[in-house]
């Protein structure tokens, strides 16, 4: 009896501990967003018995916060903030223009979260958007994901560190892994099996201060009760696995985007098993875990073989893998394959690969459920857990897009459904973020509700939040965009946003690959928003996120507009009209100029900080140098000057606009302007070729750019109008 009653004790003094922590955390949290007003607010932690959920409520004069968790703590501020304050936190814009003495919850309001998982990033994200972040940045964004009920982040910062100590406990020199190890803005490719070496030779001082990061990472987001995605071991290998084990099964594996081939180690072979146990025990050693694992087996590459059996077989030895190292391990699994290749995954293929793991071993992520639902036509995955996701940007393109009715709706649609076989929860999987945060915001709505959003309740109030003003032209113009940016008809495939054709590689055509120029609306729809955000300047230019809103309309009516004047020129250009083709050529260069100038006073439309921030990094001026090009080169050409998935990740920056875009289209312009001089038929190839090298050069060259925003972006904003509006179209 004695010793029951000491282990009680002991039980209760862990929990209290454990408690403290909770608490302690959340007023760290406070203090980090609201320093002024923290001490109005009162932390107590609930058990959590029936799940995450939290209270708020009105206690001895100040605002009771209760959650089971941090991120429950958190999301309960967030929503008080919302709800009767007025007050918005996002990438970009935030509205915390709070009253000195906060006012008190008249009565108690109780959420429950119907999602075991809210789970956040994609492997791209950690690329196209958080490459060069340092822990300041990292804080922001788990405080920002505490805030919005994320509970399962992926956390695969400093992975790379962890393999190194892997390959050379097992024997393999520094030589061995140079070509390995590819450049920072390419992990997540590395991460994935597509790409080897490029952008490299790494640094080991990045990989080990990338792995301190991580540290710090993971820890603070335990420590909230968010449960880390780790990595695990897909099969990918470095060449050199050849030479020191010269039996092993490999196989040559291609991306087909340029790049060479890279090297997996067959399934069915014993070293597969071996390696994967001995990356997790060693990541588990330095790191802990919370017994989940990402794994993507086959990104946009195809098995060598169809077969049901060989498939099932794969996907037991990945899952072997894991389970040797963690008895509790469960599979993460990306669903992209069953999007991007529906040709080879089909019902046989796709069912033999998810059986092999048993249900509670695996969780799906459905990872552009807004585009299409995969889960509709996998039969909810076979029984596996999974998760609806919204993917919405791809590559960190600049453009205003989403699918506003679709997010409102459809993971309550799919939650309540009879069909959704084990939905367990939702989720963002953008390939980049510090875009629309609108649509995130929407999507984040679901974490505490079970039924579809109102958009004419919550549109209103978003922007009520946003602007900390009641403003009609304001509301007017978000109608406006909820009506044709925001909205996707269901009778075309439009998967993500259009790019500007000022983006492209200079052509006559109206598209290309990557910069696509179709928009999921009529151009002249959206002319009335960008009118009635200009009224609603007077009222709303104190807001962050207005003067945001106002700086990415207008830049959006512009980027549509550079393809009339360019489609101008192309037309006069054909018919030997020297004088228009002239006149629209140069209003077209006069356009990117002006965007430039637009974008430069926003901060988050500068090159300068991409670039500073990736140099910030290096130790001497070799990594200096090789960061920066790493920075350049991914939002540019992606690759070698041949490399075809140039502006996949095309931005529309100050900086860029007119260090990049613009001389390139001058180039192009000159050369037309000599044709038509002489007579001469235009060479597209030969030119293409020719700028390639041009482009090559530019990746290579050591610039620096604006880090400070310039302007004021309500005065510039109104200039362009004054200047454009009346000849859109035209």
């Amino acid at each position: 009896m004695k010793r029951l009653l000491t282990f009680t004790a002991f039980l209760f003094s862990v929990n209290a501990l454990m408690s403290q922590s909770v608490v302690d955390e959340s007023k760290a949290l406070l203090q980090r967003i609201i320093p002024a007003q923290a001490n109005q607010f009162v932390i107590e932690q609930t058990n959590g018995a029936d799940g995450d959920g939290f209270e708020i409520s009105s206690s001895n004069g100040k605002i009771l916060l209760k959650g089971n968790n941090g991120v429950s703590i958190a999301s309960a501020l967030y929503y008080y903030l919302n709800e009767y304050c007025h007050a918005q936190i996002t990438w970009n814009g935030v509205n915390l223009k709070l009253p000195k003495l906060l006012p008190k919850p008249g009565t108690k309001v109780v959420k429950k979260s119907p999602y075991k998982y809210r789970y956040d990033f994609n492997y791209c994200t950690f690329n196209y958007s958080m490459a060069w972040w340092d822990w300041k940045r990292w804080e922001q964004e788990i405080d920002w994901m505490a805030l919005h009920g994320i509970n399962m982040p992926l956390a695969i910062t400093g992975e790379e560190y962890t393999w190194y100590l892997v390959y050379k406990e097992l024997g393999f020199s520094d030589e061995d892994l140079k070509g390995f190890f590819c450049g920072p803005s390419y992990f997540s490719w590395f991460w994935m099996g597509n790409i080897d070496g490029w952008g490299g030779p790494l640094p080991l001082t990045w990989m080990k201060s990338h792995f301190e990061l991580q540290k710090k990472i993971v820890a603070r987001q335990r420590s909230l009760g968010m449960k880390p995605v780790l990595p695990a071991f897909t099969g990918h290998v470095p060449l050199a696995f050849k030479k020191k084990f010269p039996n092993a099964k490999l196989k040559s594996s291609n991306w087909t985007n340029g790049f060479a081939d890279t090297y997996i180690l067959d399934a069915n072979d014993s070293l597969f098993a071996i390696i994967g146990e001995k990356f997790l025990r060693k990541q588990t050693e330095l790191l802990g875990t919370d017994h989940l694992y990402s794994a993507d087996t086959f990104n946009e590459n195809e098995p060598a073989s169809d077969a049901p059996e060989f498939l099932s077989q794969l996907s037991a030895k990945v899952y072997e893998g894991m389970h040797n190292a963690d008895p509790d391990a469960v599979w993460v699994m990306q669903g992209w394959l069953f999007f991007t290749d529906r040709k080879f995954w089909k019902d046989p293929q796709t069912e033999a690969l998810l059986k092999a793991v048993p249900n509670d071993k695996m969780i799906i992520l459905d990872l552009a459920t807004e585009i299409e639902p995969v889960w509709k036509r996998t039969n909810a995955f076979y029984g596996k857990p999974w998760i609806w996701n919204m993917l919405n940007n791809f590559g960190g393109n600049t453009n205003l897009f989403g699918r506003m009715e679709t997010v409102a709706a459809e993971p309550a649609n799919a939650w309540n459904s009879p069909l959704n076989g084990n939905m367990s929860g939702i989720g963002l999987t953008m390939e980049a973020i510090e875009t629309n945060p609108v649509i995130y915001e929407l999507m984040m709505h679901h974490s505490w509700n079970d039924q579809p959003i109102d958009l004419k309740d919550w549109l209103p109030k978003y922007v009520r939040n946003r602007y900390g003003v009641e403003n009609k032209d304001a509301q007017k113009a978000w109608q406006i965009l909820k009506e044709t940016i925001y909205t996707v008809p269901k009778d075309k495939y439009i998967r993500d946003g259009a790019e500007s054709i000022l983006q492209a590689r200079p052509t006559l055509d109206s598209l290309t690959r990557w910069t696509k120029t179709k928009l999921n609306y009529i151009e002249s729809d959206l002319w009335p928003a960008w009118d009635a955000l200009i009224k609603a300047s007077t009222a709303c230019k104190s807001s962050d996120g207005f003067r945001y809103d106002l700086v990415d309309v207008t830049r959006q009516v512009l980027a549509n507009h550079a393809l009339t004047l360019q489609q101008k020129f192309a037309v006069a250009y054909k018919k030997g009209d020297r004088f228009s083709f002239n006149e629209y050529s140069r209003r077209f260069l006069e356009l990117i100029d002006d965007m430039d100038k637009l974008l430069g006073t926003r901060k988050e439309f500068l090159l300068g900080s991409w670039v500073k921030n990736a140099r910030a990094w290096g130790l001497d001026e070799s990594e200096k140098a090789l960061y920066e090009f790493n920075a350049k080169d991914l939002i540019t050409l992606w690759g070698d000057k041949n490399c075809p998935l140039n502006e996949y990740a095309c931005r529309q920056w100050n900086g860029l606009l007119k260090d990049f875009y613009k001389p390139r289209w001058e180039q192009y312009i000159a050369q037309l302007n000599s044709n038509l001089s002489t007579d001469a038929v235009l060479d597209q190839a030969a030119f293409v070729a020719k700028i390639k090298d041009w482009e090559w050069n530019w990746v290579n060259t050591r610039r620096d750019y604006v880090t400070e925003v310039s302007g004021d972006a309500v005065l510039v904003s109104k200039m362009l109008y004054n200047k454009y509006r009346a000849g859109l179209g035209k």
